[in-house]
């Protein structure tokens, strides 16, 4: 009975020491992973930054604090009601961009950094869209986002943390300034379309009247051309006429007969009511009695006759 009991017993303490052992391994051989830091302290006191890798605690003397995050950080604040220059009220959204290079000044340096770089950058946004107006601070986010982070930056080094870039999603002005703007923005948008459309009439007609005088001025220019280019074919018709009577040498018998078959054509026309007759008609009509056989009186006529036709 004796021996059972110690039996029991000596297992039992077995058993403790095996989960002590245990226990001790457990706390003292850490794993960090990458990117990930850790604070270890000793007996309460900062004692050491644990890179990623495997590490070897004292198990009830070393404590390991909570492994602090080594990556870029985007955090995304609610919007913030911000007063500009002229008393109107926005909403700002921000996102912040930060990442944690010093694990033990971001330790013991500042409680709660996350909720410190919202609280910084409320504060700071406040000043820096303070001093802009409506138009300014919603046409100015680049250069908002410059002050912001250097403000950030400069205030966050000390707590371990360098803030990559501060973003602004969203500045919502009022809804009454929205509808002014808006009314504002399409009555500049009405003006500019009426003065398109005025210009491209203007250029229009420009255009119309400019193409009309270089039209007129080449039906000018081809006018006088082909007045031209007539007037030089009738002086050639006539000189080689004049060429080909002269070459021809015609007798006068020939001369007057021509010269009478021209004669009808000086009564064609309603409106010709008067013409006058050369007085070479009478040595034409000489001439043709003369080869006709006849006789006209030997007295030729002194100066043209007039004849009138009724």
């Amino acid at each position: 009975m004796n021996g059972s009991a110690g039996t029991i017993a000596l297992t039992v303490v077995l058993i403790v020491l095996i989960i002590f052992v245990l226990v001790i391994l457990v706390k003292s051989v850490r794993i960090v992973p990458q990117a990930r830091a850790g604070v270890v302290e000793r007996l309460g006191k900062y004692q050491r930054t644990l890179n990623p890798g495997l590490t070897i605690l004292i198990p009830f003397v070393d404590r390991l604090l909570p492994l602090l995050d080594l990556r870029e950080q985007v955090v995304s604040f609610p919007p913030q009601p911000v007063i500009t220059e002229d008393n109107l009220v926005v909403s700002i959204d921000t996102v912040v961009y930060f990442q944690v290079t010093d694990p033990r000044a971001a330790t013991y340096e500042i409680a709660n950094y996350i909720q410190a770089v919202e609280q910084l950058t409320t504060t700071t946004l406040r000043n820096v869209v303070g001093g802009l107006n409506l138009e300014e601070a919603l046409t100015s986010r680049d250069q908002i986002n410059g002050q912001l982070r250097g403000v950030l930056d400069e205030a966050t080094g000390r707590w371990g943390i360098r803030v990559g870039r501060v973003e602004l999603k969203a500045i919502d002005p009022p809804h009454s300034i929205q509808d002014s703007m808006e009314k504002q923005m399409r009555a500049e948008r009405d003006r500019r379309a009426a003065i398109l459309t005025a210009e491209g009439t203007k250029q229009s007609q420009i255009l119309t009247a400019e193409g009309q005088r270089q039209a007129a001025i080449l039906a000018a220019e081809g006018d006088a051309k082909a007045a031209i280019l007539r007037a030089d074919g009738e002086a050639q018709a006539i000189h080689k006429v004049f060429d080909a009577i002269h070459k021809g040498n015609p007798t006068q018998k020939l001369l007057a007969y021509q010269y009478l078959q021209t004669l009808p054509k000086l009564a064609e026309g309603s409106a010709n009511k008067l013409w006058i007759i050369p007085s070479e008609v009478g040595e034409a009509l000489k001439g043709i009695g003369t080869m006709l056989g006849t006789t006209t009186p030997d007295s030729p006529s002194d100066g043209p006759e007039m004849v009138t036709r009724t």
